[in-house]
């Protein structure tokens, strides 16, 4: 079973394009998703919480929204983050991929930042989702209700799409002038082979 791992930045459209694989019946991880679920975790919201202080908790639970507003604007809590959260969403993906079917010709990780964290390398392969800057704020903007300026100072802590096209065995390209699905299926076609 090969491992893919799929990552572009944020609003590249990275979720649209894993539903679109597990439609061909491909099993996906989405690291984001997983990695959320990890706070509700004592051993690591402990971690976290001796790492932040109680100010990032409402009604006890870790607010993932006054978390991010720490991060995103402190490189070293950033880093201090990623060193509590990423080893543990490794050890799930390892426990998520031990339980496929071994028969599966391939599995994907969904992560935004497979190439940021180092974890390039644990992948056989890497699939990049791009689409222009003003295409992602436009997206994001809707999806996630943050002003420009949050969402260019999340940019800014991201590879750019042009780093990380060089570093890609696949792309995919979800600027709108080109439809997705066609790009994904000759993906998979050549992933199978």
């Amino acid at each position: 079973m090969l491992k893919i791992g799929l990552t572009g930045n944020i609003g590249s459209g990275k979720s649209i394009c894993s539903r679109i694989f597990s439609l061909l019946d491909v099993p996906v991880y989405n690291a984001d998703i997983e990695a959320k679920k990890l706070y509700s975790y004592s051993k690591i919201k402990d971690k976290v919480i001796h790492l932040f202080g109680k100010e990032i908790l409402t009604a006890d639970e870790i607010d993932k929204v006054k978390l991010s507003q720490i991060v995103f604007n402190d490189s070293v809590a950033l880093e201090a983050l990623n060193n509590v959260i990423h080893p543990e969403v490794k050890n799930d993906f390892d426990n998520w991929v031990n339980k496929q079917n071994a028969d599966i010709p391939y599995i994907i990780q969904e992560a935004a930042i497979i190439f940021e964290s180092g974890f390039d390398n644990y992948f056989d392969k890497i699939i990049v989702v791009t689409a222009p800057i003003e295409i992602r704020i436009e997206r994001i903007t809707k999806r996630d209700k943050l002003t420009e300026r949050e969402i260019r100072n999340r940019m800014s802590k991201q590879m750019t799409d042009e780093l990380k096209v060089l570093k890609a065995d696949y792309l995919i390209n979800n600027s709108g002038e080109e439809l997705v699905i066609p790009q994904i299926i000759e993906i998979h076609t050549s992933i199978l082979l």
